[in-house]
């Protein structure tokens, strides 16, 4: 795989540096300082809703004294969607998403828990001008994806034979935490015809390292930044 002339900026989680994660505010914002991508993570409430949040546990901006925690998967949208972020926003759905997005970025879709395998490419069907992709660290997730959408693996770790692992989960991607990269990574995955994306890159020398070593995407809580710092561009 040839790489390209310089990473694709991915915005992790939007631009959670300025905005508070995984917010409609945090998109807008990734969109407005040039990201290439935005990745997210989803979750299914108990009837059926794509939401996105990273934590299964709904973070609140005020929770009662003695209130139950709002597990994401045992309720339904509307009880979610009746409580305020910390941020004072509302918890924003996959589809709100999609059409905030567009055509503008690609989107990189975490998916956070099991039997979400049918329920994510639904709605990323539903939004034909948006580029996606999905990818997890339940292997057996991205194995289970059936349609054409690209796929990744994320990994914490430095397998034995990363390549074989991403070919046996049918994954495009190698979504690797950042601090484990090295040339012998990024060479094999591009010999096998993979893409190696770094998470989550906020240092500069060390945004300049991986891109230097061909490292095919940043995620990163800072896309203006390193956007400026990699192609010069205001």
């Amino acid at each position: 795989m040839t790489p390209a002339a310089h990473p694709q900026i991915i915005a992790h989680r939007g631009a959670s540096a300025d905005r508070y994660e995984n917010t409609l505010d945090a998109f807008a914002q990734a969109l407005i300082q040039g990201a290439d991508a935005i990745e997210l993570d989803v979750h299914r409430t108990a009837d059926g809703a794509v939401v996105v949040h990273h934590d299964p546990v709904l973070h609140i901006r005020c929770k009662p004294t003695g209130s139950r925690a709002l597990v994401i998967a045992h309720e339904p949208l509307d009880a979610l969607r009746a409580v305020r972020l910390r941020d004072g926003s509302v918890l924003p759905t996959l589809d709100e998403v999609c059409a905030l997005v567009g055509p503008r970025a690609v989107l990189y879709v975490e998916i956070k828990a099991r039997e979400l395998e049918a329920a994510v490419p639904a709605v990323l069907a539903r939004h034909p001008t948006v580029t996606a992709a999905v990818h997890s660290f339940d292997h057996r997730v991205v194995a289970g994806i059936t349609n054409a959408l690209p796929r990744g693996i994320l990994l914490s770790s430095y397998l034995l034979d990363v390549p074989g692992t991403a070919r046996a989960a049918g994954a495009r991607d190698i979504w690797m935490t950042e601090q484990l990269i090295d040339a012998a990574l990024i060479r094999d995955a591009h010999a096998a015809g993979q893409r190696v994306i770094a998470w989550t890159v906020d240092d500069d020398a060390r945004a300049r390292e991986l891109a230097g070593l061909g490292v095919d995407g940043l995620c990163t809580n800072r896309p203006g930044a390193l956007r400026a710092l990699l192609t010069g561009a205001p």
